[in-house]
């Protein structure tokens, strides 16, 4: 699986003409990931070699303006370029009242999206900021739809884990986990899980596995019967997994 990762925006608190506000991009697998979408994200994709119309998840660290005052923007010329309805929903990730946010501003601005969005809200634990910083979004706490808001679940924290699951795909997993910050901040972690071993040739010759399907078999996991009965397992030919890759976006 193939990672690529652009620094759309690295300046701090505001954009610079030669620095945009907090904005990354993961591109893997024909899709595009977008972490943070402070003011300008768009023009830098512009200028970058990615294509918007990629875009399939939204992650948000916090919500301070630096890192979403670009999303409603980025949102519109999305809608602009793309009106198919029954294409999947851009997937858009975020502590609690980012729902709010988003819809009291494409609201205000009487601004309409013609394709689909679904926002999952983390809810934030009162040791994440300072106390007098700590906004009580309890009334958003409730897994109500707001009027004509987008729908979308309400995460809380996995005392287990001591995170948040957002993703899990066949080939890799997606937390996020608590930051402290003047707001209620989060990290989000990308795991791919391990790889399966290279196979041992030397060991499948002494064995008597002949090259071809039996090796396609062995490598994804399946136990195979040879001609003289005897029963070859992966564990036997197949080298210790490949770990996974990690990346790590902390807002």
């Amino acid at each position: 699986m193939s990672l690529e990762i652009t620094f759309l925006g690295t300046g701090a608190a505001f954009p610079s003409p030669s620095r945009g506000a907090s904005a990354l991009a993961l591109r893997r697998e024909g899709q595009c990931w977008l972490f943070d979408c402070g003011e300008g994200t768009q023009t830098q994709l512009m200028r970058s070699h990615l294509r918007a119309a990629r875009i399939t998840k939204i992650f948000i660290t916090h919500l301070h303006g630096d890192h979403i005052f670009g999303l409603p923007g980025l949102l519109c010329t999305l809608s602009l370029q793309s009106n198919d309805a029954s294409k999947a929903p851009v997937d858009i990730y975020g502590p609690l009242g980012l729902r709010s946010f988003l819809w009291r501003s494409l609201e205000l601005s009487h601004s309409q999206l013609l394709f689909p969005i679904t926002v999952h809200e983390l809810v934030p634990t009162r040791d994440q900021c300072p106390p007098e910083e700590f906004k009580d979004f309890s009334s958003l706490d409730r897994g109500e739809e707001l009027p004509q808001g987008p729908p979308g679940r309400v995460l809380h924290l996995d005392a287990g884990e001591d995170s948040y699951l957002l993703v899990e795909e066949e080939q890799l997993v997606v937390r996020a986990f608590r930051l402290f910050h003047r707001v209620p901040s989060f990290g989000f972690v990308l795991q791919e899980k391990p790889r399966p071993g290279k196979l041992n040739v030397q060991k499948l010759k002494d064995l008597g596995v002949q090259p071809g399907p039996s090796y396609g078999k062995l490598k994804s996991g399946a136990a195979i019967v040879l001609e003289n009965g005897a029963t070859v397992f992966p564990g036997d030919v197949l080298e210790a997994p490949i770990p996974g890759r990690k990346i790590c976006v902390l807002g």
